[in-house]
Parts: C-alpha cells; sequence; structure tokens
C-alpha cells in the first residue's frame, strides 16, 4: 500500500513545475488540482493506450484523477493503482501532489454476482435497490465499508482522498416504480444518504478517506423532478451531522448544451447549484464535457478525425476489399488451422465484418452511431479474433501475411464509411463554433471544439475541474493544449444563456 494522500503543499509545488499550465482551488480543500481531470470511465488495463495516456497525462501535470468502483468492473480503479505504483515507486511523482477520487454504490459485473449469491444464501446487502436486469444499488454502511476496502486494495492506496456516493438517485427510480408516495420516498432518501454520510466520517476518522461527496446527474434537475437531489438539502444534512465534516466535494454533468447548473434556480433563495455550492466552499467536478444529450440525441463536442468525405463509389470499393479480405481467409486459410468445427463457424460469424457494411453503411441514424457501432461491436469482435488466431500465426507465414493486410483494409474502410457520416457532424461543429464565438470572447478565441467545451466549464466560476476521458494519448495532448492557455474564471451567466438560446 502507498501511504499518504494530497496535501496542499505539495499539490501546490506540483502546480509551479508544470507552469504554464493552469491550476485551480479545489474547492475548501487546500489542494490545488489540474482545471482538468482524468476521467477513468471505460478505461482499462487490458488495453495498452489507456495506460500510456494515463502516464503521459500525471506526467504532464494533471494531478486530478476520477474513477469509481464499478468502471470496468473494477480494473479502471487497478489501472490506476498499477500506473500510480509504477511512477511513485520510481520517483517519478509524489502520492502527496495527487488527489485520487472514486466514488461507490453501483453492483454490477463480479458486484452483481456476488451480491446474487448473497442473496441464495439469505444474507443479502441491507436496503438494496433493483434498478434493472444485471443492476442493483446500495449506499448502506455495510457495502459502502466493504467496497472502500476493495477499491484501496485495487488502486494500491492507503487513503483515498475522496469517496462519492455514485449516482444515489437511482433509490428515487426505484422507489417511483414501486408506487411509493413522492414525499415519503424523498424522506427516505435523505435518511439513506444520511445514514452513508455518518459512515463516511468514521471512514474518516480510520484514515481510509481524506472527504466525501456526492456524484448525482440531478443536481442540475428541476425540483420538480421526481429523482431530484437537493444539494442544499444535502449541506444541511452534513451540517447537522458535525459542524466540522468532510462532505466537501459534488460532481454531476454539464455541457454546451446541459445547462442546468449555471442557469436554472433549482436551490432555496432562487439560487443554482453553481452558485450553492460556492457558498459552501464545495469543490465541483465536472462529468460529461464532451458528451451532451440534447432531447433522444447523444452530441459528440469534439471534432470529427476522419478525413474529408469520400466518394460513394469509394466507400463502396472499400467495403468490398473488406467482404474479399474476410472471403480468402474463410477460403483459403482458415480450412488449414487446427480449429474445432464448432469454433471455426463463432470465428467466421465474428468477422464479417464487411457482409454487414455491405448492407448497412448508408443506414446508421448518425455519427455518433456509427462510432457506437464501430468501437462497441466491431471492434470487440475483431480483436477478440486476432487475439485468438495471434499464437497460430507464429508457424503460419500465411496467416500472419493475411492478419497485417487485413488490418489495413479495416481501417480504410472504417475511416471512409466515418468520412461519410463525419461530414454532418463538421457542419455541426462550424455551428457551435459561431455560437461560441457570440456568447463569449474567450470562447471565441483559438481551439478545437473540445479544447473549447472544456474551456467554457473551466473559465466559469464555480466549477473546480472538468472531468475529460483521455482514453488516447491525443485527446491527452488536446487537453493539455487548452491547460496551458490562461483565461480568467468568472461569472459567465450571459454567456451560457446566450448558447442555450441559440440550443431553444
Amino acid at each position: 500500500m502507498i501511504q499518504g494522500y494530497a496535501t496542499p503543499e505539495a499539490t501546490a509545488a506540483l502546480a509551479g513545475k508544470h507552469t504554464p499550465m493552469t491550476y485551480g482551488s479545489f474547492g475548501k480543500t487546500g489542494l490545488l488540482t489540474s482545471l482538468a481531470g482524468f476521467g477513468c470511465y471505460r478505461i482499462s488495463p487490458e488495453v495498452a493506450h489507456h495506460r500510456q495516456s494515463l502516464r503521459q497525462a500525471l506526467l504532464s501535470g494533471i494531478n486530478l484523477i476520477d474513477t469509481s468502483t464499478n468502471y470496468a468492473d473494477g480494473d479502471s480503479e487497478a489501472l490506476v493503482g498499477s500506473v500510480l505504483t509504477e511512477l511513485i515507486e520510481g520517483g517519478e511523482l509524489q502520492r502527496e501532489a495527487l488527489v485520487v477520487v472514486s466514488k461507490v454504490g453501483y453492483l454490477q459485473g463480479k458486484n452483481y454476482s456476488n451480491s446474487q449469491a448473497r442473496r441464495s444464501a439469505n444474507q443479502p446487502y441491507p436496503e438494496l435497490v433493483t434498478v434493472s436486469e444485471g443492476l442493483e444499488h446500495c449506499i448502506h454502511p455495510e457495502f459502502i465499508a466493504s467496497q472502500l476496502t476493495e477499491s484501496l486494495n485495487r488502486l494500491g492506496l492507503a487513503t483515498i482522498d475522496a469517496y462519492l456516493l455514485h449516482n444515489p438517485e437511482y433509490y428515487l427510480d426505484w422507489a417511483q416504480q414501486s408506487g411509493m408516495e413522492p414525499d415519503d420516498a424523498r424522506r427516505e432518501y435523505h435518511r439513506r444518504i444520511r445514514q452513508a454520510f455518518v459512515h463516511l466520517e468514521s471512514e474518516v476518522e480510520q484514515g481510509r478517506i481524506r472527504r466525501y461527496g456526492v456524484s448525482s446527474n440531478t443536481f442540475p434537475a428541476a425540483q420538480t423532478d421526481p429523482e431530484f437531489t437537493s444539494l442544499s438539502a444535502l449541506w444541511e444534512m452534513a451540517m447537522d451531522i458535525h459542524r466540522d465534516h468532510h462532505f466537501r466535494i459534488i460532481q454531476f454533468p454539464m455541457n454546451l448544451f446541459e445547462t442546468g447548473a449555471v442557469l436554472d434556480a433549482n436551490q432555496p433563495n432562487s439560487k443554482t447549484v453553481l452558485e450553492v455550492a460556492a457558498d459552501c466552499g464545495l469543490a465541483v467536478m465536472i462529468n460529461r464535457p464532451l458528451n451532451a444529450f440534447s432531447g433522444n440525441s447523444l452530441i459528440r463536442l469534439a471534432e470529427p478525425t476522419e478525413p474529408e468525405k469520400l466518394d460513394d463509389h469509394l466507400i463502396t470499393a472499400r467495403v468490398v476489399a473488406v467482404s474479399g479480405s474476410e472471403s480468402r481467409f474463410w477460403r483459403h486459410i482458415l480450412p488449414a488451422l487446427e480449429i474445432p468445427d464448432g469454433l471455426r463457424v463463432r470465428i467466421k460469424e465474428q468477422l464479417c465484418i464487411g457482409d454487414t457494411l455491405k448492407h448497412y453503411w448508408r443506414n446508421f441514424s448518425s455519427y455518433e452511431h456509427w462510432r457506437q457501432t464501430r468501437d462497441g461491436n466491431f471492434y470487440p469482435r475483431i480483436q477478440g479474433v486476432m487475439d485468438f488466431l495471434q499464437p497460430h500465426a507464429i508457424e503460419n507465414p500465411m496467416l500472419s501475411k493475411w492478419m497485417s493486410a487485413h488490418e489495413t483494409v479495416l481501417r480504410e474502410v472504417f475511416e471512409a464509411v466515418g468520412s461519410f457520416y463525419a461530414e454532418m457532424v463538421r457542419r455541426r461543429v462550424r455551428e457551435l463554433k459561431r455560437a461560441l464565438a457570440v456568447a463569449d470572447p474567450d470562447w471565441a478565441k483559438p481551439g478545437t471544439l473540445s479544447q473549447k467545451a472544456v474551456r467554457a466549464l473551466r473559465t466559469t466560476r464555480g466549477i473546480s475541474a472538468v472531468l475529460v476521458g483521455m482514453r488516447h494519448p491525443d485527446y491527452v495532448e488536446d487537453v493539455l493544449e487548452e491547460l496551458r492557455h490562461h483565461f480568467p474564471v468568472t461569472d459567465r451567466k450571459k454567456s451560457w444563456e446566450s448558447m442555450k438560446e441559440k440550443h431553444s
């Protein structure tokens, strides 16, 4: 276990070392953090460039890491722990200069399986709620204590700087689905959070965490929303527990489209969440800065990396090339491999990307839909087959040559299809940049759309840090380039109103 925790002195020293990168106060904790943090959703030890990206970010001055017990079924914490151990034991970083945040509440994957085993043994976690098939939620002290132990072990740390209740509003969703009276549900919701706060204070006393908080998607929601989480109510609760409580951090989504936190007065005395957080001295971490929900659509606030749109006949030619490559494998290479017949069929099913694209490449609903299908379906299928075939390729030159050539045609077809959908995104990017230029002179200054989206947040008073999913070294460099430019942090409500008016 790596001993220690983030300190004001060490974080300030790190900030001084990485000038001109910008840092800011992390609420009233006394800590300084980079204005963008490394968001660890969807990072895994199995992906080499995820490790590379985290190392690059930390060595370049990013000193805020946000993960969770349920990210990648615990493997996200494991990757963070592995990289921190390597860098700290190697003398490249100080533990005291890094702010590590994790979260608790979800039961998925291994946690869900363990929960089912406990239920079968008539020892379920207390106050557990079922969200959907394969997903439960719990913030009972018994579950928190167990999960914190696992988090510390995976992270390899003696102390976590901040531990957050992760989307506790799932209880309110469950209560609504169960037909509970809204007032009764809210009283019970607050009782459960208060109980969790009391337990987390005890974890601070034991030295396993330094402070705690809440990550809720419904902090910015309307008061009439059945799942609304009132920051003012949570602050009063913490003050009632102890005047010197350790409730010090909140997290919620905000971006160029979702502006409730800065514009909607859903707190007492006609205040917004950001205003109440500032009054209380809370550190505010923003998630989903580049993934906005508008209506029923997901909008990625970044510029596409694909080339300019290719002619349809060229895209079709690349689809045909992939189909041909797959056919050569099935006809001339697969039959010669010593593989059971059932597995041959499975491999063929997983590799039929060309045939799928032949019929559907024009039919994806959006660029985001295409990316989700590529990254969540095509890539995992292909990678699984290639990983399986790699040992066979060592002594099979024909297979080795085909694998290398097939990788090239796949890259080319994905770029080609992506170029078709990226054209729509480029139009939206141009419109958003024009809107940003009208809304605020600082937001008008040069930068990619993703840089401007981060800039709008980091220059808004009350926001401590913006959590960005930097899963690739290019994403890390994009964020670092933005943080090297100084912009004043001010009340930019009028700028946000301008953006909202543009989207209305």
